[in-house]
């Protein structure tokens, strides 16, 4: 069974956001879980996060960050497993800065940025439902007709 992690950089992100994704998530029948974890006191949670991913079936993180931009960067330069940030507004950090966090990542760190704000939300569970459709046929079809809704 495929499965995302979904992180979110503090509750107020996680809540705002995430009801957009489960929505889609649970249309295509894609577990899911979530959890909040900003990695600003200490790391040791996205440590262990990350050793819990690694140790499930999770295929694929998304990261919805605000203020801790740093937060997809740190996972994805810990795994293999393929990291989606969306860059969230900020009231103290600029939309561009938390954007140029995300995509300026250096050699051997991928972080597959999407668009900002609430489309990224949205981008980021299409992305990852295009990387599951790799290899699930159902979510295949299913997403060619989803995708519909927006060309």
């Amino acid at each position: 069974m495929a499965k995302i992690g979904i992180i979110g950089d503090n509750e107020d992100n996680l809540t705002k956001y995430v009801k957009e994704m489960e929505k889609i998530f649970d249309e295509f029948g894609i577990f899911y879980e979530t959890k909040i974890i900003s990695g600003m006191d200490s790391l040791e949670p996205v440590y262990q996060f990350i050793e819990y991913a690694e140790n499930t079936q999770i295929e694929i993180i998304i990261v919805l960050a605000g203020t801790s931009t740093h937060l997809p960067g740190i996972i994805a330069s810990k795994t293999i497993i393929p990291v989606i940030g969306v860059p969230l507004p900020s009231k103290d950090i600029t939309n561009t800065d938390t954007i140029f966090s995300m995509i300026q990542m250096p050699e051997g760190v991928p972080v597959a940025c999407v668009s900002f704000g609430k489309a990224g939300i949205k981008n980021s569970v299409i992305l990852a439902l295009e990387i599951l459709s790799l290899k699930e046929k159902n979510i295949k079809e299913k997403l060619k007709k989803f995708k519909e809704k927006f060309v």
